[in-house]
């Protein structure tokens, strides 16, 4: 009577690690979904913003942080010197430089 009750304690127990696994099928389907939602194209627009950094130059009209647009001057390697108005310059952060403007999309300087 013993061995017969050992035996199916063991063939339950084996059907439990399974269930096991498949409690967690729906968790591990979340994470992947938020991945795909939301940390990939995260990433996506990170990589984006350091290219459109590295390329920025002497002439370029951009947009900052701060809504302040205007052409730049100088480029370093933390720093952006931007011309906001005829002779007037201002030195910001060059990740502060959100997009960089078409060519000619300014016209009062």
């Amino acid at each position: 009577m013993s061995l017969i009750s050992n035996a199916l304690a063991q063939g339950a127990a084996g059907g439990g690690a399974e269930s096991n696994l498949m409690s967690f099928l729906p968790l591990i389907l979340m994470f992947a979904v938020l991945y795909f939602i939301m940390i990939r194209p995260q990433m996506k627009r990170q990589k984006e913003h350091r290219n459109m950094l590295a390329a920025m130059a002497k002439g370029d009209e951009v947009v900052t942080n701060g809504g302040v647009v205007g052409k730049i001057t100088k480029v370093g390697d933390a720093y952006v010197g931007i011309e906001i108005a005829t002779g007037t310059e201002i030195t910001v952060q060059k990740g502060s430089v959100t997009t960089i403007l078409p060519k000619g999309t300014i016209k009062s300087l």
